[in-house]
């Protein structure tokens, strides 16, 4: 009864009567196949009706805008997305996230330029300002940073991020890798700890940990973290070597189409 409920609602141009059916069905059906069959069609033509409503009733929003860039960023049409975040800019230029997704855009490219770095690092200095509680704006800067060879900048960036966020994993083993490449090992040792609990299957983590041990005069430590490093970069190659055979065997079983005469 719910799915035809859900059927006629959906067909009779009445689409959000469709809710009601939806959220009875997943509740007392979350694992038919069916349902959720049914659910991803009716979500799907929900969200591009809603689009539809949005670009009649609001064409110079700036949220119009914001869909439309999604949409070009799943593409991997960064320009045209980048494009539409400035528009953005110019309708509501404080607008909290936006110059951060504009900065992210500009870094997506499968090449990004040096320039489209600068513009990046602006773009996400900016949202700093706007937002200056925006943990992940301060850890792209510090990692802008240490690709540009300014470990100082980068440790200041990662330390904010790190403070804002406290389970921000990336953010402590970027400090502690920054730490590392200033040579201030006994300082990269409390976040790269912190990272290892973390994420304790990173050979990185573990490799960053073992120098920073090193580098502190705790041979033993380092050790045990290189055998550690060692361990985990193993894993992860059983596990890639895996997902590559089951791979293989599945292409080798499908089925191929008939030659064309």
């Amino acid at each position: 009864m719910g799915l035809d409920g859900l059927h006629c609602a959906m067909t009779r141009n009445v689409p959000y009567e469709s809710l009601d059916f939806l959220a009875v069905l997943t509740r007392d059906f979350p694992h038919d196949p069916e349902v959720l069959y049914a659910a991803t069609h009716a979500f799907s033509d929900l969200s591009m009706r809603t689009s539809q409503d949005l670009a009649r009733d609001a064409p110079f929003s700036f949220q119009v805008h914001e869909l439309n860039a999604e949409a070009l960023e799943i593409q991997g049409k960064w320009e045209q997305a980048a494009a539409e975040y400035r528009r953005i800019l110019d309708i509501n230029p404080m607008l909290p996230g936006v110059h951060a997704r504009l900065g992210r855009a500009y870094l997506s490219k499968p090449h990004p330029s040096s320039d489209d770095a600068a513009k990046a690092k602006k773009a996400f200095e900016e949202e700093i300002e706007i937002d200056p509680r925006n943990a992940g704006a301060e850890y792209v800067l510090g990692q802008l940073a240490a690709d540009s060879g300014d470990p100082s900048g980068a440790i200041q960036h990662f330390t904010r991020a790190t403070k804002l966020d406290s389970n921000f994993s990336e953010a402590f083993l970027g400090l502690g890798t920054s730490l590392n490449s200033a040579k201030r090992f006994t300082d990269a040792v409390a976040p790269l700890e912190t990272y290892e609990k973390m994420a304790p299957d990173s050979p990185t983590g573990h490799y960053q940990l073992a120098v920073a041990y090193a580098g502190a005069g705790r041979k033993a430590d380092a050790n045990r973290e290189a055998a550690l490093q060692r361990q985990a970069s193993e894993a992860l190659e059983a596990v890639k070597r895996k997902a590559a055979t089951a791979l293989e065997k599945q292409n080798s079983t499908e089925p191929q189409a008939p030659e064309q005469k």
